[in-house]
């Protein structure tokens, strides 16, 4: 190999461990913003717990998000904010009914 080539796999190889290294870190990052957020579910603050809830209304429906969204509902003192979370809940509700009502069976 001549030098020209030995450098651009050199360059090569550094881009893309600094790809990965930005990947990893941004994965990171994602999960401890969502950590975060459904730690300020249950904040004392109303407005920390009207952003985690704006946040979970843009989670794809799962049980997980269907059962802390429920839990949330019976422990939140605020009735604007457990009618958004009811609403987030029922939206949910409906896209994994209807997530579940799309898949054929396929026979053999």
């Amino acid at each position: 190999m001549d030098v020209g080539t030995r450098r651009a796999l050199r360059v090569a190889g550094i881009t893309v461990l600094a790809a990965g290294l930005v990947a990893a870190a941004s994965v990171l990052l994602v999960r401890d913003q969502m950590v975060r957020q459904r730690r300020n579910l249950f904040d004392s603050l109303s407005l920390k717990r009207m952003a985690a809830l704006e946040h979970m209304a843009r989670q794809n429906p799962s049980v997980d998000h269907i059962t802390l969204l429920k839990d949330y509902i019976s422990w939140e003192p605020r009735k604007i904010l457990r009618n958004r979370a009811r609403a987030i809940v029922e939206r949910m509700e409906e896209e994994a009914a209807g997530l579940n009502g799309s898949v054929q069976e396929v026979r053999p």
